[in-house]
């Protein structure tokens, strides 16, 4: 029986790595930071990542980073990765209070520990690894996204902003789907052709309007490689400057919020996919893995 059962999940996860991914963050969003990611890969991390992606992928990275919102079904427990809560009004994050499982009370289960987990299985790559690497590559990618967007470490008792419905000019939506893909949504409508076009409009301000910052972005600690518990401390800070501010149950948020916060936005997708490649350039540096 529990062999059956392991051949069960494996099945289940391989059928799920091959359905394409559609691009409705939401998709959009973790598509534009594994787009924005994969055009910064050093040669040797370009190469890994190629390796490690499923042919139906078409070493395309952003085809696949809304892949672990698919196991949300699947593998219930998973669903605790994609934030981190915090409290009502703290406005910042402590890793012993904030990365838990508000469902199950499990302490060390949030985008937190996600992150630092998968970063640790991909420092086996090239290794006889007993973990299945292209599903880390794929759980990074797509928690990289997330814990750049404010609301997926906000506040816990509105579950991030699912819990508080307003409307976005005229549709009635959740805060957190607001920030998960609406802003970015009416921005592409507005101001681009497509999504290609507005990751290139990214692009070009993480090389111009971004470029003093940029190596800040991709600093990390010395006993670090991945970060993200300095992420989760400025999403919590967003969250509570500009995606909670104004925002409260029943809201009507037009021009004035949407252009207000979409330049949040467009900055965390761009932190979000220069750390990604930061942390993966890191990550499959050889002599850098061997030294950790």
């Amino acid at each position: 029986m529990g062999c059956y059962r392991v051949v069960q999940v494996v099945a289940i996860v391989s059928f799920v790595l091959l359905l394409p991914n559609t691009h409705a963050w939401g998709d959009d969003g973790h598509a534009i930071v594994c787009k924005i990611a994969q055009a910064r890969l050093s040669t040797q991390a370009a190469a890994a990542v190629k390796k490690l992606l499923p042919k139906s992928a078409n070493n395309d990275l952003s085809s696949k980073c809304s892949w672990a919102d698919s196991l949300r079904v699947v593998f219930p427990w998973s669903s605790a990765l994609h934030f981190a809560n915090t409290p009502k009004d703290a406005c910042n994050y402590k890793n012993s209070r904030d990365c838990v499982d508000l469902k199950t009370g499990i302490k060390g289960r949030c985008v937190v520990s996600a992150i630092t987990n998968y970063t640790n299985q991909l420092l086996e790559y090239g290794t006889k690894t007993k973990y299945n690497l292209t599903q880390s590559l794929l759980f990074i990618s797509h928690f990289m996204g997330d814990i750049h967007q404010p609301l997926h470490c906000g506040f816990g008792s509105d579950r991030g902003g699912n819990d508080i419905s307003v409307h976005w000019y005229r549709r009635k939506q959740t805060l957190h789907h607001v920030w998960d893909a609406s802003i970015i949504e009416t921005e592409i409508e507005r101001f681009y052709d497509d999504i290609d076009d507005f990751v290139d409009a990214i692009q070009k301000n993480i090389t111009k309007a971004w470029a003093d910052e940029v190596e800040d972005w991709e600093n990390c600690r010395k006993d670090d490689i991945s970060c993200p518990t300095i992420y989760a401390s400025e999403s919590v800070e967003d969250a509570c400057a500009w995606a909670y501010e104004g925002a409260s149950e029943g809201s009507v948020l037009d021009d004035e919020y949407f252009l207000s916060r979409f330049p949040i936005v467009n900055l965390r997708l761009a932190q979000g996919g220069v750390r990604l490649a930061a942390a993966l350039n890191r990550i499959f540096n050889t002599k850098y893995a061997a030294e950790m």
